[in-house]
């Protein structure tokens, strides 16, 4: 059951953090805590690279601002990884060895734990970045106060955080197939497509990548109003370069590049 007096008396044990902050529900949350917490004992340091959409780092640093967070960026490179381009079922792993790599040396100087947004629900799923960022000595705070998605929502709501509703988000490599290599140009593809479906009023989705072809997950509740914008969609998202836009009937549900893993 979460607990937000148990998450700040963790906060206080561990007495200075550096907060992974990508600028989502979770990361934004346990920032905003462990600033109300600890005051300047918590830095909230958000990772830049090609992996990030545009939108995601602004939204970064208007947080940071209206919440007077103590913030700061820093530059990684995972597509300097050959085994994060290569996009195998263990590519989060890489990606979060590049993060770690980047945070720890902060975080040591300042005496200080890196601490990540990982929740509950989290643990279920195909992750093994959590694994990578823990062996090299990160902290979930989330997870040992007992927090799950919701109840992160839940309280962001009490405590007047916008962003308690904002759409989940995750790097744009998750958006790309297994086993298809993860370049500079299918990133840009994929921010390019997203950012011009938001703008025409989606908010919760993916564009999953395959070459020329982008499959477009919106909650299932939106399906008919992405047929209704149909010319406006496709051009869209073939601006942003794929030859062909399909629509997964599903719907939006995250993690659902993982479902070929348990095929295989």
């Amino acid at each position: 059951m979460a607990d937000i007096a148990a998450l700040r008396s963790r906060l206080s044990d561990l007495g200075r953090v550096v907060v992974a902050f990508s600028g989502g529900a979770d990361s934004a949350f346990l920032a905003w805590v462990a600033h109300d917490t600890l005051g300047e004992r918590a830095r909230a340091v958000t990772a830049v690279s090609p992996s990030l959409a545009p939108e995601e780092l602004a939204d970064c640093e208007a947080l940071a601002r209206e919440w007077q967070l103590h913030w700061t960026t820093v530059g990684t490179d995972e597509l300097a990884r050959p085994e994060y381009v290569a996009n195998g079922a263990d590519r989060c792993a890489h990606c979060k060895a590049e993060l770690m790599d980047a945070l720890a040396p902060l975080a040591a100087g300042a005496g200080a734990t890196v601490v990540l947004g990982v929740n509950v629900d989290d643990l279920g799923d195909h992750r093994p970045g959590q694994e990578a960022a823990a062996s090299r000595g990160a902290i979930f705070p989330l997870v040992e106060a007992g927090f799950t998605k919701a109840d992160v929502r839940a309280e962001s709501r009490r405590l007047g955080l916008r962003t308690w509703d904002k759409p989940a988000a995750a790097c744009l490599a998750s958006r790309v197939a297994y086993g298809t290599p993860v370049t500079l140009g299918v990133l840009d593809s994929v921010a390019r497509a997203e950012g011009g479906l938001r703008r025409l009023g989606f908010g919760q989705l993916r564009v999953r990548h395959y070459g020329d072809l982008a499959r477009i997950e919106v909650e299932p509740e939106r399906l008919a109003a992405v047929l209704e914008a149909r010319a406006e969609v496709l051009a869209a998202v073939k601006a942003a370069g794929y030859t062909y836009v399909t629509l997964d009937l599903e719907g939006f549900r995250s993690g659902s590049m993982n479902a070929v893993l348990g095929e295989r």
